[in-house]
């Protein structure tokens, strides 16, 4: 059916922000409050795609309070919820069967978690969201940006918003509704890693030019209700090492918070070069390790998602601005690697972005560059948070985990003392291109989960109350249809079975083994990204579906 070019009906706003996690709220509150305490007031609009604000956010997390204090100082009095501070700090080195822990006084300072909290990302989320109404901002969840609109100039006039009820096979259905415009004067864009709609801008206005290639991780969470002999409320740990091997990036956490609630995550990092690592199945094998396991025996999984991580830090952070709009929190990328940590970062981008745009508004402007926001983030703390630790990602891509650490944790320790290394090292390459030809690797035989603490992915995909509308287009893409069959499974024995969390490609195949053919069960995608990142081809394009599909993320 032809494309629908019935005039869409349109709002209009000051600001419009696409995206509602902690970059895109904050910056919805400051510029409401900045409005109240000048008294000019601005409009402001919040879209997400997910069914509700938090559906789809995903995160440790350990949170360092520095962003919040610095955007509602009274966040303890106002009932955030955060009230499980950091007790204990635990860093150990896995091996198959054994563990050695590393002393605390050996950590650069910048590792220290105490003064942190830990918490649901997606529940504070959806209290930041309740803050962001309570100051007169306009939260439309459910409403997917679907496509940026531009003036006649080439400046961003802000986004529409997805058709619904349009069928498989493009015919329209009896719930059809046209897609929305939403107008401002900026347009503030918080999508998180890989967005959509931000990998357009990067295009159009080559915001990536002179810049490293951006580094991705995969993050894959579970929370766990456990015995209440076994919770230490506010222990944090983390491991390096086993399941992966030294040239294979990525590490594990266990937060324990709440009552009897403990988060397990497991990064992987995206620049792998072995086509037959599935990192759901890691995941899986790290929590069977004599050293992991016993927190699990006897509990209940409650919950499982996933999502890609942005990880190039100081050298991939884009140019942040470009007529009418401008980036913030990580969809520019603004996450330090060591210390696992970002929503930090993400709010105080957030209120940089919606100072500027606030400005701009005030004095009469409207769609130019926030030339101010680029120059508050070079004087501000997340620049220097950044700074400090931009060795460290290129460290262990080059050299391994091992060696890679050691020399990590010597630089950090140099940036402390003020004498940090006087060069930056470069990310050569996306991660897409690191992966080999099956040919230089075995598969890997993973063991059959136990139903008790390791689990397959589609029952891990049932609990994250992840859910399409079936009869709708296909959402993740295919340039070329003949290329996974084709190219990717003799090449690369079609690594997107294995790097999806959520099972959704599959290679289908005939009882004697012939007549392969690619299967892509969208209905599972839980909007992690990890196929538009990891594809070798570059195949896979990754877009929105109607609002409100995904995952229906509680507490992660």
């Amino acid at each position: 059916m032809s494309e629908d070019t019935t005039e869409r009906e349109f709002m209009e706003y000051d600001v419009l922000i696409v995206g509602g996690g902690p970059a895109g709220l904050a910056a919805a509150i400051r510029l409401r409050q900045k409005a109240a305490e000048e008294g000019h007031d601005v409009s402001v609009c919040l879209i997400e795609k997910g069914s509700e604000v938090g559906a789809h956010i995903l995160s440790g997390a350990v949170i360092d309070p520095i962003g919040l204090n610095a955007l509602i100082p009274d966040w303890k009095e106002q009932g955030a919820p955060l009230d499980t501070p950091v007790t204990s700090d635990h860093f150990i080195m896995l091996g198959p069967a054994g563990s050695l822990s590393i002393p605390a006084f050996l950590y650069p300072p910048l590792m220290n978690n105490h003064g942190n909290y830990i918490g649901s990302l997606a529940n504070l989320c959806r209290w930041l969201a309740t803050k962001a109404e309570e100051l007169g901002v306009e939260i439309y969840p459910g409403f997917a940006g679907a496509e940026v609109l531009y003036n006649e100039d080439g400046s961003v006039r802000g986004v529409a918003t997805g058709d619904m009820g349009v069928a498989k096979d493009g015919h329209h259905k009896d719930s059809y509704t046209r897609g929305m415009e939403l107008r401002a004067k900026y347009t503030l864009f918080a999508e998180g890693a890989r967005g959509s709609l931000t990998k357009e801008l990067t295009r159009k206005f080559k915001l990536d030019e002179g810049r490293d290639p951006q580094k991705y991780g995969i993050g894959l969470k579970e929370v766990w209700e456990i015995d209440p002999a076994k919770h230490k409320k506010g222990k944090v740990q983390h491991t390096l090492g086993w399941p992966l091997n030294d040239s294979t990036g990525g590490g594990s956490f266990l937060y324990h918070f709440g009552e009897n609630l403990v988060s397990v995550g497991f990064v992987v990092h995206l620049n792998y070069k072995n086509p037959y690592l599935s990192p759901f199945d890691e995941f899986q094998r790290f929590k069977m390790h004599p050293a992991i396991r016993d927190t699990f025996e006897g509990g209940k999984r409650i919950a499982y998602g996933a999502r890609a991580i942005t990880e190039g830090g100081f050298q991939s952070v884009p140019k942040l601005v470009f007529p009418g709009g401008a980036l913030i929190g990580c969809a520019a990328g603004f996450v330090n690697v060591p210390r696992i940590k970002g929503s930090h970062n993400a709010i105080l981008t957030g209120m940089m972005g919606a100072e500027a745009a606030y400005d701009a508004v005030k004095a009469g402007r409207q769609a130019d560059e926030l030339t101010a926001y680029a120059q508050a983030y070079v004087g501000s703390p997340v620049y220097k948070d950044l700074k400090r630790v931009r060795n460290v990602k290129p460290f262990l891509s080059r050299f391994g985990t091992l060696i890679g650490m050691g020399l990590s944790f010597v630089d950090m320790w140099m940036n402390n003392l003020g004498i940090g290394l006087p060069f930056t090292l470069k990310h050569k390459k996306a991660d897409y291109e690191s992966l080999d030809h099956a040919s230089k690797h075995k598969p890997i035989d993973y063991p059959k989960p136990d139903g008790r603490v390791s689990f397959d992915k589609l029952s891990s995909v049932f609990i994250s109350a992840t859910n399409h509308e079936e009869d709708q287009p296909v959402h993740l893409r295919l340039k070329d249809p003949a290329i996974p069959i084709a190219y990717n499974l003799p090449t690369f024995a079609e690594p997107a079975q294995r790097y999806c969390p959520a099972g959704v490609y599959e290679v289908i195949r005939e009882a004697d083994g012939s007549n392969p053919r690619f299967q892509i069960n969208a209905q599972n995608c839980v909007h992690c990204k990890t196929c538009d990142i990891k594809d070798p081809t570059q195949n896979i394009t990754w877009t929105v579906p109607e609002g409100g599909g995904g995952p229906n993320y509680p507490n992660m």
